[in-house]
């Protein structure tokens, strides 16, 4: 196995001599991803802030970003962070849009902001109208991703494809690359309802035209018994069928929390956050056969050797 590294400043590409050690890293939803590195300063060698970096390992392409910071040390090592094209996300603006899919506004994003795209998916769902005031991008975006969730049951990931950026929902996003005992060296679990699990649902509409307050409820009698009311609570927006939206979000959070961290995993280049894995392992009070999301993932990348640390949900399971 074999990693290239390459910096452009202007018109000069530079090799730079590297340190043993690169991190990849990744997460689903608004964090930019991340390559640090750490380069031998010499005189050849001119970078700065804004520089484009491009990784590639064992000939795959993995990261194509820019340079944000960079620190010395007393040895005259640089420790350089780069991030990808979603680190702009972090801008805030003001945006009102209406019967929208959140792949047209992640498009319209990208355009206004002068963001390369490459395959967005049609996520189908219109939000009818939206106000996002002084926000982040990364939150405009998350939201309209939030509601189609919440609409559709369905989720979609947003990443930094080598520079494009692409969204993609979960069913492309899976490997067949399973996670069981011998691949994991070590991992930490943990479940939990006080936090993200709910078992009654209630939403209402202030309806204009009839000048009611329309209320919609969905609960489950059985784990309101054994857990007590964990209430979910919230307003609809125009245009969102209130039953259809109950009914969906007591099948996301009428569960525990369940959380799964892999550490050292033999690495896969293919794996980044919003991937979708085939795991295998008895914890004790419950034996995993499913597919799991990718919630976190951190690549380390060494001379001749490559790990991958996951943090992971699925079925039960919210990181």
């Amino acid at each position: 196995m074999a990693g290239e590294l390459l910096i452009q400043n202007g018109s000069k590409v530079y090799i730079p001599v590297l340190e043993e050690g690169i991190e990849w890293s990744t997460e689903r939803a608004g964090v930019p991803g991340k390559l640090t590195f750490k380069v031998h300063l010499d005189e050849s060698l001119n970078i700065t802030e804004g520089n484009a970096v491009r990784f590639r390992w064992d000939g795959n392409n993995i990261f194509y970003g820019f340079i944000f910071s960079k620190k010395m040390s007393k040895e005259r090592i640089i420790t350089v962070t780069a991030y990808d094209q979603l680190r702009y996300l972090k801008n805030k603006d003001t945006y009102v849009y209406e019967n929208k899919t959140a792949a047209e506004l992640v498009q319209m994003i990208a355009e206004d902001f002068q963001m390369q795209t490459g395959s967005l998916e049609d996520t189908e769902f219109k939000i009818a109208t939206r106000v996002e005031d002084n926000v982040t991008l990364f939150d405009m975006i998350q939201n309209a991703l939030d509601l189609t969730l919440e609409n559709q049951r369905y989720m979609y990931v947003l990443y930094d494809d080598f520079g494009k950026i692409t969204l993609k929902g979960l069913d492309n996003m899976r490997l067949n690359l399973l996670i069981d005992e011998e691949t994991a060296e070590t991992y930490d679990y943990s479940s939990s309802i006080d936090e993200q699990t709910y078992n009654r649902i209630k939403l209402i509409f202030d309806n204009d035209q009839t000048g009611q307050r329309d209320v919609y409820i969905a609960q489950d009698s059985g784990n309101m018994a054994a857990w007590g009311v964990l209430q979910y609570y919230d307003t609809l927006q125009e245009g969102e069928n209130g039953q259809t939206k109950v009914d969906a979000l007591l099948e996301l959070y009428n569960k525990k929390t369940r959380r799964l961290t892999i550490q050292n995993a033999l690495g896969d280049c293919r794996v980044r956050a919003g991937s979708m894995l085939p795991v295998l392992l008895d914890l004790g009070d419950v034996k995993l056969k499913n597919l799991m999301l990718v919630e976190k993932c951190m690549h380390k990348f060494n001379l001749d050797e490559h790990f991958m640390s996951l943090t992971l949900r699925g079925g039960e399971f919210v990181a």
